[in-house]
């Protein structure tokens, strides 16, 4: 298997020189993603919804990876302020209660002040894509 980029179309991923995911082999490793909305490059200011454009960022990288947010093994949730990680809560429980991966919150400073939330995985496929064959 060969390793292969996944790109949302954010310029920030053709500014900075990253990929919003990288798939090697059953792995997929995805950027810290943040609510930023990358078809209109823009972000709103609720923690809340910063947090469910997150995981809509992260959704769609890994279906570019063939695998899902069931896939998830690891998040790792990065936010300037811990005082609005709770806030965030019932959001990530829809998204991470069923699989809950290993996880990890962290209070940092993030790369621009409008950004109040940003959310890294890593996932193992567990169904190979189609086209892919199941080693024997």
């Amino acid at each position: 298997m060969t390793r292969r980029l996944v790109s949302s179309g954010s310029s920030f991923e053709r500014e900075i020189g990253y990929s919003r995911a990288v798939v090697d082999g059953d792995w997929v490793f995805v950027s810290g993603t943040t609510g930023f909305d990358y078809a209109t490059m823009t972000i709103v200011d609720d923690v809340v919804e910063q947090a469910e454009q997150c995981l809509r960022n992260i959704e769609a990288a890994l279906a570019q990876a063939g695998a899902s947010l069931d896939d998830v093994v690891r998040v790792t949730y990065l936010l300037p302020s811990a005082d609005d990680f709770p806030k965030c809560w019932p959001v990530l429980r829809r998204a991470f209660g069923k699989v809950r991966p290993a996880a990890t919150m962290m209070q940092v400073g993030l790369a621009d002040r409008r950004m109040r939330i940003e959310i890294e995985v890593t996932a193992r496929r567990r169904v190979p894509p189609l086209g892919e064959r199941i080693p024997i």
